[in-house]
């Protein structure tokens, strides 16, 4: 918003003797993230293509896009995949941070022709078995350990979990709300019966927390437990240039820490992380006879062709396929 002068404004310039100067409009950068904020791109979407916008940025010796065009995105996006050999959904992740910039900010259209696509990698996702799972989370607690026992046991990503509202768990019915996820869409899955009791207890220290917020020094916190978060900070947030405060959700690496942690502790020896815990939910309902559209859609996922990537596990579980060697 630029700066509204009054009469009494004015005057007061006079008098100090300060100049009078006209608000300086906002930069290509800073509009570039609004015009994302307004389309309510995700705060980690916005930063993500912030960076990618001043990659090219960087690369074209700092010209404006609007001296640019299509073949200047063609000789970056080459740049990515020839040079650095990034992977094909990194290559895309810059396309469209780019496309955003030019269609949307810029209002033209670019041609494409001759880009080098990156190659597609295709890697089967690491899975924990049953008993390396239990493994893993012994050796997790507290908050950690309930935001983990979701990702395993609801198919959560990390950031969907960390996201999650009181208003989002419904114990009666057994399940949770997963808002706007991945694609910006709104999906059910179930509440596992073995968190319930530790999410209960976890609620009460939270309401304490809440209440705490209202009755001491910030009396103007958000009154309405109902969109509190379920895993919030313990430390409250605030802009010195606004005043504005707050209370955000728990910082992923929090979880991210105690899930190496635990796994170098549990001897296991994958590669796993908090995303293996998605992967394992899914691949051990298929092992148990669990049908792939149903997975589908407890996962999120928009085509059932990337459900089929747990297909791996057809050599496994009851239903499994048995070699032929094994037969002799």
């Amino acid at each position: 918003m630029g700066r509204k002068w009054t009469a009494a404004g004015i005057l007061q310039v006079y008098s100090t003797g300060q100049r009078l100067t006209a608000p300086r409009p906002a930069g290509l950068i800073q509009r570039y993230c609004e015009e994302l904020q307004v389309r309510h791109y995700a705060r980690r979407t916005v930063k993500t293509y912030e960076q990618w916008l001043r990659r090219f940025l960087r690369f074209h010796g700092r010209r404006h896009p609007r001296e640019m065009g299509s073949s200047e995105v063609n000789a970056f996006l080459n740049h990515l995949a020839v040079d650095l050999q990034v992977s094909a959904s990194t290559q895309n992740q810059a396309l469209s941070a780019l496309l955003f910039l030019f269609r949307e900010l810029l209002e033209r259209d670019l041609e494409l022709d001759g880009v080098v696509r990156a190659r597609t990698r295709k890697r089967l996702p690491v899975v924990l078995s049953e008993a390396e799972v239990k493994a893993v989370r012994q050796r997790l607690e507290g908050v950690p350990a309930l935001v983990v026992g979701l990702l395993y046991g609801s198919g959560l990503r990390l950031m969907e979990a960390l996201r999650l509202r009181v208003k989002d768990l419904d114990f009666d019915r057994r399940e949770l709300v997963v808002r706007d996820g991945k694609g910006g869409k709104d999906r059910l899955t179930m509440l596992p019966q073995s968190l319930m009791v530790a999410l209960r207890q976890h609620l009460l220290e939270v309401r304490r927390l809440h209440q705490g917020d209202l009755a001491g020094k910030y009396p103007n916190a958000d009154r309405e437990w109902a969109w509190q978060w379920v895993f919030p900070q313990q430390k409250r947030w605030l802009d010195p240039r606004t005043g504005a405060e707050g209370r955000h959700h728990l910082d992923p690496t929090v979880v991210q820490r105690a899930v190496k942690q635990a796994v170098a502790d549990a001897g296991v020896s994958k590669a796993a992380s908090c995303h293996t815990f998605r992967h394992s939910f899914a691949t051990h309902l298929l092992e148990r006879g669990q049908d792939i559209r149903t997975i589908q859609e407890l996962l999120g996922h928009q085509d059932v062709s990337t459900t089929m990537i747990y297909t791996h596990v057809l050599n496994r579980g009851p239903l499994g396929v048995s070699s032929p060697a094994d037969f002799m």
